[in-house]
């Protein structure tokens, strides 16, 4: 009889991870967090270690099309460090390892490398090793970032408690609607004259923030200037819908967030009305907003009313409550994992099956700030 095979889309990026992990025990002293938040923790003498990594795969999570290398290699690099400072870490150095396909040139890599190198200037990162290798799948980007904290400074997922305040710096949704303007104008441009220009004007705000993101290492030291430790954190990088459940299931506790306190820039408020979306929806599940989600003690309520850039977005409750969304009318939404499922069948929306054929770009749109 044949063993019953199970599509890696029924369990999910994560649900997989869990079912290859769980037999992975930590054996040595020096492991102090594995699997399961958003950087391990390895223990040397004072100071903690924080390692963390990501892949990013051509026709999945960038199209060359519209995405310029040097903002592609800048990103690659600043979601990494984002995930170090959402342990409450400093980013330290990385490992870059690339698959490249036959149609890349060494000026497209080395443009890919000057936006990662900008990276490193603007975070004090050191490029410290790596790995290249051929490619039948167009390019594969694999970063490893290492940080450092003190034990007493770290900060996971699981240490959430009722009652504490939810909060989360900037706004969000933008990276997403950035993303739906550059997908619209790409096939407006494929059916267009030569010499055709998409119109970007006033929209200037929704495309750095999917091109090139930052990681809010000023949020992460405004807290500790003011004298806050949040009792859990993580990046927002598949949508606060998941991330506000990871949180929850990590520290098991439930929670309430309002439709009505989530933060949304103006032009992501007005791209949402041009292409018909609900605003919420995707403040709620856009992802790619690298903004930090974090909980506080209700003691520091008046500490963090007083922080530029951040914002109280609900409180958190017993796990037996749940998690929901208080809408606008006083009900309530369950909040569901809706954002980004890398094994989802409708995953590869940043991309296209024509990704293998575009161009890159080594000539691409200044980034410098």
């Amino acid at each position: 009889m044949e063993n019953k095979q199970t599509e890696i889309s029924t369990l999910g990026e994560f649900g997989l991870i869990d079912r290859l992990t769980r037999d992975f025990p930590l054996k040595n002293e020096s492991s102090h967090k594995g699997i399961g938040d958003d950087a391990a923790v390895l223990g040397f003498g004072d100071k903690e270690a924080l390692v963390t990594t990501d892949l990013l795969l051509e026709g999945i999570h960038f199209d060359l099309r519209y995405v310029p290398l040097k903002h592609l290699g800048y990103k690659a690099a600043v979601v990494n460090f984002s995930d170090i400072y959402a342990m409450n870490g400093t980013p330290k150095q990385i490992t870059v390892s690339l698959g490249v396909s036959s149609r890349f040139t060494v000026e497209h890599i080395e443009e890919l490398y000057a936006g990662i190198r900008l990276a490193c200037e603007v975070y004090g990162v050191d490029l410290v090793g790596g790995d290249t290798s051929a490619s039948v799948t167009g390019l594969v980007i694999s970063i490893t970032c290492l940080g450092e904290a003190a034990k007493e400074d770290i900060v996971y997922r699981s240490g959430a408690k009722p009652t504490d305040l939810i909060c989360v710096s900037g706004d969000l949704g933008a990276a997403y609607m950035g993303l739906q303007l550059l997908e619209r104008e790409n096939r407006v441009a494929a059916g267009a004259e030569p010499g055709f220009q998409p119109d970007f004007s006033g929209k200037e705000y929704i495309l750095e923030r999917q091109l090139k993101p930052e990681a809010r290492k000023d949020i992460v030291k405004m807290l500790a200037e003011n004298g806050i430790k949040p009792t859990s954190m993580m990046d927002v990088s598949d949508g606060l819908s998941s991330e506000l459940l990871h949180i929850c299931k990590s520290s098991d506790v439930g929670c309430r967030v309002y439709e009505d306190r989530i933060p949304i820039d103006y032009q992501t408020a007005v791209m949402a009305e041009e292409f018909n979306m609900n605003l919420v929806t995707a403040a709620m599940n856009g992802g790619e907003d690298y903004e930090l989600l974090f909980t506080v003690p209700l003691a520091d309520n008046e500490k963090i009313e007083k922080l530029k850039g951040v914002t109280m977005i609900g409180y958190v409750t017993k796990p037996e409550l749940g998690a929901a969304m208080v809408t606008r009318d006083g009900g309530e939404l369950p909040i569901r994992a809706q954002g980004w499922n890398a094994f989802a069948d409708n995953s590869a929306a940043p991309a296209s099956s024509a990704a293998d054929d575009a161009v890159p770009q080594a000539d691409s749109t200044d980034v410098e700030k």
